[in-house]
C-alpha cells in the first residue's frame, strides 16, 4: 500500500508525478491539470479544497526538478 501523502508532501508527489508523467514537461501543466494528477496520486489523502496557488507552484517546481534530473541521465 502506498505510504500517505498529502499537500505538503511536495517532494514526493514530484516524484510521484515524475515517475506517472515522465513525458510531461512540468511547467506547461496548468494548475487544474496539476491539482487533478496529485489528487488522483495513489496514497493521496489530502483535501482537494485546501490546495493554493502556492503549494500548485511548489509541488510543480519539486516535480520540475525530478524531471530535470530524468533529462540529465
Amino acid at each position: 500500500m502506498p505510504r500517505e501523502i498529502d499537500w505538503t508532501d511536495t517532494e514526493e508527489i514530484g516524484i510521484q508525478l515524475q515517475e506517472k508523467y515522465p513525458e510531461i514537461e512540468p511547467y506547461t501543466v496548468r494548475f487544474t491539470d496539476l491539482h487533478r494528477y496529485v489528487t488522483e496520486l495513489p496514497g493521496f489523502v489530502g483535501n482537494p479544497a485546501k490546495s493554493t496557488e502556492p503549494i500548485l507552484e511548489a509541488i510543480q517546481t519539486a516535480w520540475n526538478e525530478e524531471y530535470q534530473d530524468a533529462k540529465d541521465v
